[in-house]
């Protein structure tokens, strides 16, 4: 297994699931691709988050806990 990918929350920003790239979140320190999920299209969550972003405090209020993000690849770290 090599070393996780670091990411720079500018770097995160071009994950944001138009045009092509992939969705890639940021969650208490770790990237996760949602990309394939069905919650996820083009970048948006439901009308309520963006895919590049760190999502910490938005995920922290959500109607949900943090046990959907645990359900997601991990891509990297965030710096």
């Amino acid at each position: 297994m090599g070393e996780e990918k670091k990411f720079t929350v500018e770097e995160l920003s071009k994950f944001d699931g138009r045009n092509g790239n992939p969705a890639y979140i940021a969650f208490k320190g770790k990237v996760y691709d949602v990309s394939d999920s069905s919650f996820w299209l083009d970048g948006d969550h439901l009308g309520a988050h963006q895919a590049g972003k760190d999502l910490t405090e938005e995920i922290d209020m959500a109607p949900h806990g943090p046990e959907n993000v645990d359900r997601v690849k991990i891509v990297g770290v965030l710096q």
